[in-house]
């Protein structure tokens, strides 16, 4: 499905995305980060926060990286500060490029076990389809960030995969 090239490409976007969404958000007042705006986790902060949160779980899976305490529902209130988010955010991307570098084929074909608590339940998927979800998953509420941001004024820059920075 996948291999390593990707994963390592995935990761450095991501990173790339991050920076520029950050950057963006980081011009505006803490009121227009922290307003509501309608998306599914309300407003721009609490939308990345809830980023930074599934990234923790889903690194948790894999590695041996602490995971984030709390659900779904707590995940927009795990990084109350700016500051503290923004911080966190480019160190944990940092370990996501570290951990993809050492990503190999034979990791990739092997499945994972996991207790899902959105669901539930304990699931077995492959690792292809899990590190392509991860990935997905932050593409699917950057798009929200984007579109919040550009609602609150800010001029976040391209989002083309294409033209991430090797």
């Amino acid at each position: 499905m996948i291999g390593p090239a990707y994963v390592q490409c995935m990761a450095r976007y991501n990173r790339w995305q991050n920076e520029n969404l950050y950057g963006a958000a980081e011009r505006l007042s803490p009121e227009e980060r922290e307003k509501e705006r309608g998306a599914f986790f309300g407003s721009i902060h609490k939308t990345l926060s809830h980023l930074l949160w599934a990234d923790r779980v889903w690194m948790g899976r894999f590695t041996d990286q602490p995971r984030p305490p709390g659900g779904i529902p707590d995940s927009v209130a795990l990084y109350p500060d700016w500051r503290a988010l923004s911080e966190e955010r480019a160190q944990f991307d940092q370990s996501i490029i570290a951990w993809a570098d050492g990503v190999d084929e034979s990791w990739l074909a092997q499945d994972q076990t996991y207790y899902s608590g959105g669901t539930g339940r304990t699931l077995t998927r492959p690792r292809s389809l899990l590190v392509t979800h991860l990935f997905n998953h932050q593409t699917h509420h950057r798009g929200q960030v984007h579109c919040m941001l550009t609602q609150a004024g800010a001029k976040p820059h391209d989002t083309d995969l294409p033209l991430t920075p090797i």
